[in-house]
């Protein structure tokens, strides 16, 4: 199957390194270029700092695992978004146990989540404004579409890949991608509502 046309310079490199057989260099370069955006994401949707630190965490361990069966089929970043996804299901998932942050075999990805995780989470603002308060209202799936859509600018196709997963068709993406933007003027709709409701004349 054809790959994803690719404009993204650095999405380029990182597709050599992966194609050259350096799966850890691949791994450590491609989380310190979306690291910091996915962990601010992570953050976003997840209720603590703690399950967020342990969604990157995991996702940082799947990407390692994943990159050799890598088909290019779509972005480096948006297959890291399809990772932290299916990484913030397992942690949702395991509510109310111990937190868990995983630690990698490979000591140089150690080094860079850690240091990506510190500078952001120092770096990183939370917005406490009625705009924050009214996108929390909306459900899980709504609040997950704004995020990738409005705050990431993902396009509607690499969306419905990080909702689907890698073994979604082409036709099955389409598919999806013409509901999301369905569900995206819904959400709008709702947003607008909310907003006449909470916010002053």
């Amino acid at each position: 199957m054809p790959s994803e046309p690719v404009s993204d310079p650095r999405d380029a490199e990182l597709r050599a390194l992966i194609a050259a057989g350096e799966i850890d260099r691949a791994t450590e370069e491609t989380l310190r270029t979306y690291g910091p955006e996915l962990i601010g994401w992570l953050c976003a949707i997840l209720p603590s700092t703690g399950d967020a630190h342990e969604a990157f965490s995991r996702m940082s361990e799947d990407l390692w695992k994943s990159l050799r069966r890598f088909d290019g089929r779509c972005s480096l970043r948006t297959w890291c978004y399809m990772l932290a996804r299916h990484a913030t299901a397992r942690v949702r998932g395991n509510a109310g146990r111990q937190r868990e942050v995983l630690v990698s075999q490979i000591p140089s990805i150690v080094h860079a989540v850690t240091q990506i995780w510190n500078t952001t989470r120092r770096n990183a603002k939370q917005v406490h404004d009625v705009y924050a308060e009214i996108r929390a209202l909306l459900d899980e799936d709504d609040q997950t579409l704004l995020a990738l859509r409005v705050d990431r600018d993902l396009a509607w196709r690499d969306i419905a890949q990080v909702l689907l997963g890698e073994a979604a068709s082409e036709d099955e993406l389409g598919r999806k991608a013409a509901a999301l933007r369905k569900q995206f003027e819904r959400v709008k709709d709702q947003l607008r509502t909310l907003a006449a409701q909470r916010l002053p004349d």
